[in-house]
């Protein structure tokens, strides 16, 4: 059976996209194959179809993650740097971490995984990083980070990561409310 031009690329960016949000929301063990490819109406077959292994596919996904939460989140056209502050440090990106930041939601797990994975992270890292960096310091090279985004790229993943581990509403919000302000 042919199928049309550009099938297969569909076919992938949606596997892709269901990893993405699943591995935020499970986490990098979390999510098996075999039902990754059943949620997008998929056989488990068809997997090697598309990826070498699950680490071209974690990567991928950890780069599609990191290029959506930019795009959502990390530009500063949308009202500069407090913009940026209220949408990363808000209680929706608390409580949907499939959605969210993949740093804040997986950050901690990149560090066991193999090298192409640990790379996505470390480009994903890095482009969160120039994106504050451009929010900081718009004249400036995005590329050639202070020591103020490096502090405030630890204080927003920190704060996100406190937030969801703390079993006390108030004080995940005044772990946000703390992280906007300094």
């Amino acid at each position: 059976m042919r199928y049309p031009a550009g099938h297969k690329e569909a076919v992938r960016e949606d596997v892709v996209e269901a990893a993405s949000r699943a591995l935020r929301r499970d986490g990098l063990e979390g999510v098996s194959i075999p039902a990754l490819m059943r949620k997008v109406g998929r056989t488990h077959g068809g997997f090697y179809a598309h990826f070498k292994n699950r680490d071209e596919l974690v990567a991928e996904a950890v780069q599609a993650a990191a290029r959506e939460t930019a795009s959502r989140v990390l530009t500063g056209d949308r009202g500069g740097l407090q913009a940026v502050l209220e949408a990363y440090l808000s209680p929706e990106h608390v409580q949907r971490p499939a959605d969210g930041c993949v740093l804040a939601a997986l950050g901690s797990e990149a560090r066991r995984q193999r090298a192409p994975v640990r790379r996505a992270f470390s480009e994903a890292a890095r482009g969160f990083l120039d994106h504050l960096q451009g929010s900081l310091h718009p004249a400036g090279d995005p590329r050639r980070l202070n020591d103020d985004t490096l502090a405030l790229a630890a204080r927003m993943v920190g704060a996100v990561v406190l937030a969801r581990l703390v079993d006390d509403q108030p004080l995940a919000e005044q772990i946000l409310k703390a992280a906007k302000r300094t």
